[in-house]
């Protein structure tokens, strides 16, 4: 699968170019088009524990799409929910990665992406604990609210990011998480701030420029002035 992006940053639209008989997964309700012959099913992948594992624990839907292109090959275009950017992430056998709850939008074959729990640092951050965990050879297309940003750390070399913020991650990072403002919850609360990572490098951390939890907070305030 071979990915191509346009109408980026703000509008993306990642489309996805398949060899003839090769699927890719697509997250329920991604796909905007696909080219003549291309065919589609769609089942709880890996099964229904599976799928209730993905739905209910790391925010996706039960059911995944496989779009099949025919013997001359095709193309599906798939795109978030939300207004951003795109990405396409290459997934190595020796480098899984740690997709946040809403992230993923689809995969090459050649991907296994399944529910992960993130650990207790996530759940506490407001993350919810599971996300996605990436693995296998290929292609992850990844969607974001707003640009995305990548952090490449250096052996040692620490960072700090908002929990909404974060996308993906290497799954070998070192990571802990904390209030904003250590030890002071009422600090971190007046700061306009909850819970950050601190990553410790050597990894990559992609980041989105605009946080969906802050978003979807705003337009519940803004409905209940109206």
């Amino acid at each position: 699968m071979k990915v191509e992006l346009r109408h980026n940053p703000s509008s993306t639209v990642a489309r996805c170019f398949l060899a003839g008989g090769e699927p890719m997964r697509v997250e329920h309700g991604a796909m905007i088009a696909h080219s003549a012959g291309v065919s589609l099913a769609a089942k709880a992948e890996g099964g229904i524990i599976a799928g209730l594992k993905r739905s209910v624990l790391a925010g996706e839907s039960f059911f995944v799409s496989t779009f099949t292109a025919p013997p001359q090959g095709g193309w599906v275009d798939v795109a978030p929910a939300l207004p951003g950017d795109m990405l396409a992430l290459t997934v190595a056998p020796d480098r899984p990665y740690f997709i946040s709850r809403g992230g993923w939008i689809a995969n090459s074959h050649g991907v296994a992406v399944e529910a992960k729990w993130g650990g207790f640092a996530n759940l506490f951050g407001g993350e919810g604990g599971f996300g996605l965990r990436a693995d296998g050879q290929g292609e992850v297309v990844l969607g974001v609210f707003g640009a995305i940003d990548v952090i490449d750390l250096q052996p040692g070399e620490p960072v700090t990011i908002d929990t909404g913020h974060v996308v993906a991650y290497d799954l070998a990072m070192n990571f802990t998480i904390r209030r904003a403002v250590s030890g002071r919850s009422l600090q971190s609360l007046k700061s306009g701030e909850g819970f950050v990572f601190d990553f410790v490098g050597p990894g990559r951390v992609l980041l989105q420029t605009r946080n969906p939890g802050a978003f979807s907070a705003w337009v519940g305030r803004a409905t209940s002035a109206s």
